[in-house]
């Protein structure tokens, strides 16, 4: 080499290398790409020296770099970056989320912002609805969210009067009211309803996800685990909280038409039976309308985001079609419900979310809320007139009245009606606050949300037996309505200077409830002839039946106007007391007008073993109390049990009856949580978290068994109000019984993206659980015998506990993009459920029924629901940035739960909670679903 070119070089070598040697401060900001939220715990790595720092709470680093090196920049759910630091003293950093959900920010188990989920020291899953809902025939966000999120679990219900027309899901296997709803941060308020029958949530009310519209939602959070001490009352299974979305100058405009074809079990296919109602071959049809807009208010980031939406949806009709009864699938003729199936809806709604900066200052006005409509027709369980004669319209000598299209006749010559039953619900609700910084850097939050919910029932193409008149024909059943009003104020700061980062928040809350139930019109509920009777096909003499057959009208002694209010306040701290370990903890007080005080408690930690593997745990009390419906509500029914149509009595906890039964006054529910488990991130596709947990809960609200004015052991007092009410049977509301859950969530994500063309995404999810009855609470007035322990909550009532969530739930789904298009899979696997009949006296109580080979010999009436594997199928084709198209089949080999009939005794089929072939389980019995959505975004 030349000297002169040798000399050049060593200069240069020089320069470079005092690049390197030259030390300099080098800080800036780390924000999210998309949101522009700062975020902490970045990693920030100098490559040369490998020498690094992580930003703190508000996004800030600082660190020493040459000003020739690279800074690595890392985060998990963020695509990596290298940035060249170039000789500046401050580089701002933006980073990219990941494809996956688990990558993105989360805001509900966290009082300090920036947290990515994966990063919290709880379990917490993010579903993005859009993602979730486009590719499936399903329509409401329940059941998307069912096979999206691991613990969660619903199923429509059907037969099972109001239960029938709102939609409850449950975390963990607990009860539906287990579950806290946020909506942007702030509580959400529960439904009128409580649920009576139905095979999940029985005794609970809930959160209708289903009133809040599907284009209105960014993303869904889910926290998985107890967070009592940080919200309030019901987050025991944990916290759903429904961010909604933000964005302006675009419109998107969603339509869904889809339809079930069971070819198997549909009586459209085999219309000579001519035994049941059907429609047509294709049944449930269903018509979705989603719009959403936002647009820019002020110079100031101000925005309004407004939603629109409607769903149209037709009844579905199944019953068991195979009449060889040497066949597997043979059922004898459903005679108890010819109308089973799921009921038709129509709902629609609007939901806005606003935010107003004022200018000049660091203060925010927000409001957001919505208003929705639904409403539903169910069948109810069929009326036979040989059997139940005085259901009917008759004359004065107990011939029949005829109403034609609405008493029908069979092949066999039965005279038969199905009573309607129809529910018009509405759900208004509005929040509205300010929020800001003071000066001393403390961020505050001053809202008020109120929300009501309005539930009213009526009996359509039935009749009140005791007019013997064919008119009316239409009833005003009555109902009932809940109102809530929350008031928050909160407070947090973030510390640096105290360990590696501390962050203190605490605030208050005053909330008022009120609940109200009102009668419906007079025909609904009496009997104007008492002593009028009629003759069955058997020769027995029957009384003929007051009210409106199907659901009887709530009575001028169920109406109740009751409210309450509660104060609570609390502390939550989170502190990195290094730059690996973060430890958190909450304590909140909380003190209710109607049964007194309550204080919980969470501590929570997260570990970090390495920049891609974290370990987290939690343990926490909680508490759930008795909620004003579950006190207050009051009602007389029909039920069928035995093949038995009888009135039942739902008494109110204050009422003369209930303290006759020695049924103590509603307290609140305790819980105990914990939950271990790790998040890992071993390379930059993959992601697993696993999360196993523990929930004691002691005093669960439940309903009880029913008593029988039979029963000459009962008080005298309980028999004699039972008599002057005309009722047979009597239950109520109890802190009946103390359970545990254990269980495990797991959930694995596969994210590769080849190129700009082609991207394949692979997803598992999987919940096993166990839940045992540790102890139930019988009072003392009805431990006395056996037989009166065992109607407080029977074996049949403690199977539906049990049976909340199956043992097992998995989900696999797998998708791969190239270009324009997209083709998917989504295998679901529920687990085996056991449930039990009400046997053949029709008290659930070890229910046994006669087998069809000898009716001497008697088996258990219980029904095994194996488990099974629902396969969907789809694809997506982009015409362009503006439009897609989805297609797909839900259900694709016509998958259903298993008969719900004791082995061996088919001669006893339909004794169960829906009056059909199966329970409401698993995966719901409408078999195969085909579905077609369009997308315009502009």
């Amino acid at each position: 080499m030349r000297p002169k070119k040798l000399l050049l070089f060593l200069l240069s070598l020089y320069f470079i290398s005092s690049s390197f040697a030259q030390k300099q401060t080098v800080s800036g900001t780390i924000t999210d790409g998309t949101s522009g939220t700062p975020l902490a715990g970045v990693s920030v790595r100098v490559k040369s020296t490998k020498a690094g720092t992580t930003s703190n709470n508000g996004g800030f680093y600082k660190v020493e770099a040459g000003a020739g090196d690279e800074l690595e920049i890392s985060m998990i759910g963020y695509a990596s970056q290298s940035v060249p630091v170039g000789g500046k003293t401050e580089i701002n950093i933006k980073l990219q989320a990941s494809l996956t959900e688990l990558g993105q920010i989360v805001l509900v188990g966290t009082r300090r912002p920036g947290r990515v989920k994966i990063e919290t020291p709880v379990p917490v899953d993010v579903v993005n609805v859009q993602q979730a809902a486009m590719p499936t025939g399903r329509m409401e966000l329940t059941s998307i969210m069912n096979y999206a999120a691991p613990s969660l679990n619903y199923n429509k219900q059907s037969g099972s009067d109001g239960a029938d027309h709102i939609d409850l899901a449950t975390l963990r296997g607990l009860g539906p009211d287990q579950t806290l709803v946020l909506i942007n941060g702030k509580r959400r308020h529960q439904t009128a309803f409580v649920a009576v029958f139905g095979t999940r949530g029985r005794g609970n009310s809930g959160t209708d996800l289903s009133a809040i519209p599907l284009d209105a939602i960014d993303r869904v959070e889910i926290l998985r685990d107890g967070a009592s001490a940080q919200y309030g009352s019901d987050a025991i299974a944990g916290v759903i909280n429904i961010v909604l979305k933000k964005t302006v100058n675009s419109f998107n405009l969603n339509m869904g038409l889809s339809s079930y074809v069971d070819g198997k079990f549909n009586p459209a296919t085999k219309k000579d039976y001519d035994q049941y109602i059907y429609s047509g071959k294709f049944d449930g049809t269903a018509f979705n309308f989603n719009s959403n807009y936002g647009f820019s208010v002020g110079k100031n980031g101000g925005f309004i985001n407004l939603t629109l939406d409607f769903l149209a949806q037709g009844k579905t009709f199944r019953q068991a079609l195979d009449t060889n009864q040497k066949s597997s699938d043979y059922m004898i003729t459903n005679t108890v419900r010819r109308a089973n199936g799921d009921g038709s809806l129509t709902s629609g709604g609007f939901f806005l979310n606003s935010e107003f900066p004022i200018a000049n200052s660091r203060t925010t006005i927000y409001a957001f809320g919505g208003y929705n409509y639904k409403g539903s027709d169910a069948y109810a369980f069929t009326r036979n007139f040989s059997a139940r004669p005085d259901r009917f319209p008759t004359k004065d000598n107990g011939d029949l009245i005829e109403v034609p299209g609405i008493i029908l006749t069979a092949k066999d010559g039965e005279r038969f009606f199905n009573p309607h039953i129809q529910t018009h619900i509405s759900d208004a609700s509005l929040a509205g606050g300010v929020r800001g910084v003071t000066k001393g850097g403390w961020n505050w939050d001053l809202s008020n949300t109120i929300g009501r919910n309005d539930f009213h029932f009526y009996g359509d193409k039935t009749f009140n037996a005791s007019l013997g008149s064919a008119v009316p024909i239409h009833f005003n059943d009555g109902g009932f309505n809940f109102l809530q009003n929350t008031v928050n104020l909160n407070f947090s700061k973030e510390i640096p200077t105290i360990a590696e980062g501390f962050n203190l928040a605490f605030g208050a809350e005053y909330r008022y409830e009120q609940y109200k139930m009102y009668a419906g019109q007079e025909a609904s509920y009496k009997n104007y002839n008492p002593t009028k009777t009629v003759v069955n096909a058997s020769g027995d003499t029957l009384t003929v039946a007051g009210g409106s057959q199907g659901f009887p009208g709530y009575q001028p002694g169920d109406v109740v106007n009751a409210n309450r209010s509660a104060t609570a306040a609390y502390i939550d701290a989170e502190i990195d007391v290094t730059k690996r370990f973060l430890l958190g903890g909450a304590i909140r007080f909380e003190n209710y007008s109607d049964f007194g005080f309550t204080s919980n408690y969470k501590l929570a930690m997260r570990y970090k073993v390495s920049n891609n593997f974290n370990l987290r745990g939690s343990v926490s009390t909680g508490f759930r109390a008795p909620s004003l419906q579950q006190i207050n509500f009051s009602s007389t029914f029909t039920t069928v049990q035995g093949g038995n149509i009888a009135e039942v009595k739902i008494a109110p906890n204050y009422s003369p009856i209930t303290k006759a039964a020695g049924i103590p006054d509603l307290k609140q529910e305790k819980s105990v949580n914990a939950s271990l488990g790790f998040a890992w991130k071993p390379t930059s596709e993959w992601t697993i978290t696993v999360d196993g947990y523990l929930v004691k809960v002691k005093d669960r609200v439940v309903l009880s068994g029913q008593f029988s004015a039979d029963d000459n052991t009962l008080d005298p007092a309980l028999i004699s109000a039972l008599d002057s009410l005309n009722v047979s049977l009597a239950q109520f509301f109890a802190n009946a019984v103390n359970t545990t859950n254990t269980g495990v969530d797991v959930v694995i994500e596969y994210n590769k993206k080849f190129d700009n063309s082609h991207r394949l995404r692979a997803l598992l999810t999987g919940n096993l659980q166990h839940m045992t009855i540790d102890k139930i609470n019988v009072p003392p007035k009805l431990n006395d015998t056996e037989d009166h322990q065992k109607t407080f909550l029977s074996d049949r009532e403690q199977k539906f506990i049990l049976a909340s969530a199956p043992n097992a739930k998995a989900a696999f789904s797998l998708d791969y993009s190239l270009k324009s298009w997209t083709f998917g899979t989504r295998l679901t696997y529920f687990g085996k459920v056991e449930l039990l009949g009400y046997g053949e006296d029709g008290l659930g109580i070890n229910p046994m029924v006669p087998t069809d080979a000898d009716p001497n010999v008697y088996v258990p009436d219980r029904y095994n629901y194996g488990g099974k594997l629902v396969t969907d199928i789809y694809a997506s084709y982009s015409f362009n940035r503006h439009a897609t198209l989805y297609g797909g089949v839900d259900n694709l080999f016509n998958v259903h739960p298993d008969f719900g009939v004791a082995p061996g005794a088919k001669g006893w089929a339909f004794n169960n909670e829906t009056g059909g072939p199966w329970d409401a389980v698993q995966m719901g019995g409408n078999g195969t679903r085909l579905f077609v959505r369009f997308a315009l975004n502009f």
